[in-house]
């Protein structure tokens, strides 16, 4: 009976070894894993970050030095834009700064003669430097930058952008926005501005009736990570974006700074068709995600990135 013990004892021995092998090899594949998509993000962030911040910086102090002696009110740039806010992806962002201009006056015309009224400064300004019109901003581009400037019509203390979806102005907070959210990025160990821009890059890859607004997706980021308390890592919180994102998308989302107007209008009301078609985008998008993870493939990650399928 003794002997019985004992071979059923050195019978599980070796059951318990394999067992223990493979455990540690599936460990090693999760942490090979994580490892290779922790530094293919890292990459990313690095090369979103080359930009020539400082050389931007001096371009926007020279255009309000020139602005500031022409214009019969005063010029204040507000870097409420993608530099200021640290959200800038080369080819991907909004909008480099806001462009104040303190004039009732303009306040009083459309946002198309503002901005053609900006855009015609600018050009007596810089007469030698290429100078373009979009629907909302104004770029200038110089030999070794180009910057988008979006003219923001300052008056009483009330400031108005051009709203993209009409010809009507939108009333904004750009102070209290970036404040929102620099205050959340801080709470996150300032881990909330690089998932914004790795969640725009992922954005700009979907077509076009699927995006959503570069201003929507960092009110969305201030929403859903204001009280996060999952892992810090890029990875997770990028998958916990676009899976919270897919279902607060089929509501209108109030403006973060406070304000009764609504951020995300250009997507129609509650449940509406363009709302349920990007909510079933960001779900793909998070699925995929989850998809990567459980496979334990970085592939994946990498075609969210180059719009491969």
């Amino acid at each position: 009976m003794g002997t019985g013990g004992g071979g059923g004892y050195f019978q599980s021995e070796p059951e318990d070894i394999l067992k223990k092998l493979r455990e540690s090899e599936g460990k090693t594949r999760d942490e090979e894993y994580e490892a290779k998509v922790a530094d293919y993000l890292g990459g990313l962030l690095g090369n979103f970050n080359d930009r020539d911040s400082a050389g931007i910086q001096r371009h926007l102090d020279e255009i309000e030095a020139a602005l500031g002696k022409e214009l019969a009110g005063s010029v204040d740039l507000q870097f409420g834009g993608s530099v200021s806010k640290r959200t800038y992806v080369e080819g991907l962002s909004d909008i480099d700064a806001l462009v104040m201009l303190d004039n009732c006056a303009l306040a009083d015309e459309s946002p198309a003669e503002a901005l053609a009224y900006f855009a015609e400064r600018l050009r007596e300004r810089f007469p030698k430097t290429e100078i373009t019109e979009g629907q909302l901003a104004v770029t200038v581009r110089f030999e070794d930058a180009e910057i988008q400037l979006l003219p923001a019509v300052s008056c009483h203390d009330a400031v108005k952008i051009a709203d993209p979806r009409s010809a009507d102005w939108s009333q904004i907070k750009p102070r209290e926005f970036a404040k929102v959210l620099s205050e959340v990025n801080a709470k996150s160990g300032y881990k909330v501005v690089p998932v914004v821009k790795l969640a725009k890059a992922i954005v700009a890859m979907l077509p076009e009736q699927h995006r959503i607004s570069g201003y929507h997706a960092e009110s969305l980021a201030v929403d859903i990570f204001r009280n996060y308390n999952g892992q810090l890592r890029p990875k997770d919180m990028l998958k916990h974006f676009f899976v919270e994102a897919s279902s607060r998308v089929l509501s209108p989302m109030s403006d973060t700074t406070g304000q009764s107007v609504h951020v995300d209008e250009y997507l129609g009301s509650a449940g509406s068709v363009q709302r349920r078609v990007v909510s079933d985008a960001f779900g793909r998008v998070a699925r995929r995600m989850n998809n990567a993870d459980v496979a334990g493939s970085e592939e994946p990650w990498k075609n969210l990135f180059d719009g491969s399928t």
